[in-house]
C-alpha cells in the first residue's frame, strides 16, 4: 500500500519556500557520475508469502529452530501485512472499549461485523463480541448451559484440549458445579452419549479434537436433546471452519473456539480471541457483549450495545458473566483477515492446510518407528513414535526442527509418552517437510 502524505500543492509550497524549481534541483551539488540514471537491477516483484519465506530463510542463520510443526491449540499461519497496518490505525488502537456507545460507532460496527462472521463460520444464529480466549469461552459455555437447563453437571469429552478442560473445572469448582471428564480419547472412539443422564446440562466435545480427529457431532447432539441437555462444540483451529461442516449444522447449541489462527500471530504476547456463538433462543443467557444494528433519530444506520449483561451494568446476581471486556483489538485483526480472505479465500486456505498436513503425514508414515494414528484430520495429527516423544522433540530441536507437541506435556502421567502432535499449515513448505523427515530419521 503506497503512503502519499503530501499533495503536489504541498510540494510546490515547499519548493517555493527553499527556492528550487524542481525536486531534481535538490541534487545539483551531487557529481553527475554518481547520480543514478537507470533503474536498479532488482529482481521482479514477488508475492508477500514468497518474500517472507526468503527473509525467513535468511533469518535461519540466527535462529536455531526455524522449522515449526507446533500446534495443539495455537497455530502458525501467514498474516497479510495489511492486517497489522490497519489495526494500528489510531482510531482502532485507542478506542478500546465502547463504554459510550453513541460515540464509539466505528468500534461497534467492527464488532457487529465480527459477530456476523463468527455466526456464519460456526453455523449459528448469533455470536457475541468475543471472549478473552477459547478456554474461557469454553468454561463460560458450561456456566451458560447450567443457567439454561437449571442443571449443574457438565460432561467433557476425552478429546477436549486439556487446558480447556482445566479452565472448565476451575470455574465449576468455585461455582459448586459438577464436571465429569472422560479419559483421554486418542482414537475418537468414546461413547460419550452413555454419560448423558437427567442431571447433565451439557456435553462439551471438540472437533477437530486435541488429537486431530474430526468428529461427527450429530449423534451426540441428538442424544443431548433427548435428555434435555445442550451440546457445546469446541473449535481450536478457526481455519478448519473453511472446509469442515460447521458445528451448527450438526445441531450444536453453543459453539466456542479460538480465533487466533486468523489475524493474530503466535508471538503477539499472549492475548488471543475467544469465539462464542449460540442459538437465538439462548440470547438472554449468553455472556459478554452483543452489538446490534439500528437507525438513529434521522434514520441513519447506527450501532448499539444490544446486550451487555455484565456485573458492571446490572445487578451482580443477574449478570451472565464476570468477563469484563472483549478482546477488541484481536477481534478486529480476526475480522480484517477474514474480510481480506473472503469466503473463497478461506476455503482455499483451508484446503492448503489440509493438503500440507496430508503430504507430511504420508511421508511420516513411511519412516521406520513412526505410526500415524488418525483416520481423519484437518491440519494436525497424532504420531506414535518408537521412543519417548518429549526427548525426541528435544533431539529434533537441536537439529533445527520444532517437531510438534508431546502429548505428555498436555497430559502428564496419562501413559501417552510415545505420542506426538504434529501440525502442518500453509506456511510449511516441502523443504520444511524434507528437513523434518531427515531430522526424524536421524534422531530415531
Amino acid at each position: 500500500m503506497r503512503y502519499l502524505p503530501l499533495t503536489e500543492d504541498d510540494r510546490a509550497q515547499m519548493r517555493e519556500a527553499i527556492g528550487v524549481p524542481t525536486a531534481e534541483a535538490l541534487y545539483a551539488d551531487v557529481p553527475k557520475d554518481v547520480l543514478l540514471t537507470r533503474p536498479l537491477d532488482l529482481p521482479r516483484g514477488r508475492g508477500e508469502m514468497e518474500v517472507e519465506r526468503h527473509l525467513a530463510a535468511l533469518a535461519r542463520n540466527n535462529v536455531a529452530a526455524s522449522r515449526s510443526f507446533l500446534g495443539a491449540g495455537a497455530y502458525r499461519h501467514h498474516i497479510p501485512a495489511s492486517v497489522d497496518h490497519l489495526i494500528q490505525r489510531s482510531e482502532f488502537l485507542t478506542s478500546y472499549t465502547p463504554y459510550q456507545p453513541e460515540i464509539s460507532q466505528g468500534t461497534l460496527q467492527v464488532l457487529f461485523e465480527f459477530q456476523t462472521q463468527v455466526a456464519a463460520l460456526t453455523g449459528m444464529e448469533i455470536a457475541n463480541a468475543s471472549m478473552y480466549d477459547g478456554s474461557t469461552a469454553c468454561a463460560e459455555a458450561a456456566l451458560m448451559a447450567h443457567r439454561v437447563t437449571k442443571r449443574r453437571k457438565a460432561v467433557l469429552s476425552g478429546g477436549l484440549h486439556p487446558h480447556y478442560a482445566e479452565v472448565v473445572r476451575t470455574l465449576s469448582r468455585f461455582a459448586g458445579d459438577e464436571v465429569d471428564t472422560l479419559a483421554p480419547d486418542v482414537f475418537a472412539r468414546e461413547d460419550i452419549t452413555a454419560q448423558i443422564d437427567d442431571d447433565v446440562s451439557c456435553v462439551i466435545v471438540q472437533t477437530p479434537d486435541v488429537f486431530g480427529n474430526l468428529r461427527d457431532l450429530s449423534p451426540i447432539a441428538r442424544a443431548c436433546h433427548a435428555k434435555g441437555a445442550l451440546l457445546v462444540a469446541v473449535v481450536t483451529e478457526a481455519v478448519s471452519l473453511g472446509l469442515v461442516t460447521p458445528p451448527g449444522d450438526f445441531g450444536a447449541d453453543i459453539v466456542v473456539g479460538e480465533g487466533q489462527s486468523l489475524g493474530n500471530p503466535l508471538s503477539f504476547g499472549g492475548p488471543y480471541v475467544g469465539l462464542f456463538a449460540t442459538k437465538q433462543e439462548h440470547l438472554r443467557q449468553m455472556p459478554g457483549r452483543l452489538c446490534g444494528e439500528t437507525v438513529d433519530a434521522d434514520g441513519r444506520r447506527s450501532f448499539v450495545l444490544t446486550l451487555s449483561a455484565r456485573e458492571q451494568h446490572i445487578r451482580r446476581d443477574k449478570a451472565t458473566s464476570n468477563i469484563c471486556t472483549n478482546s477488541g483489538l484481536c477481534a478486529l485483526a480476526f475480522s480484517i483477515h477474514l474480510t481480506l480472505l473472503g469466503e473463497a479465500g478461506l476455503r482455499r486456505l483451508a484446503r492448503a492446510n489440509h493438503a500440507s498436513a496430508v503430504r507430511l503425514a504420508e511421508r511420516l508414515a513411511r519412516v521406520h518407528g513412526v505410526e500415524v494414528l488418525n483416520e481423519t484430520f484437518f491440519n494436525e495429527f497424532t504420531l506414535r513414535v518408537s521412543s519417548d516423544a518429549a526427548r525426541l522433540v528435544e533431539r529434533l530441536a537441536e537439529r533445527g526442527v520444532l517437531a510438534g507437541v508431546p502429548v505428555s506435556r498436555l497430559l502428564p502421567g496419562a501413559g501417552l509418552d510415545d505420542l506426538l502432535l504434529v501440525t502442518s499449515t500453509e506456511v510449511a513448505t516441502n523443504e520444511d517437510h524434507e528437513a523434518f523427515i531427515a531430522a526424524l530419521e536421524g534422531a530415531l
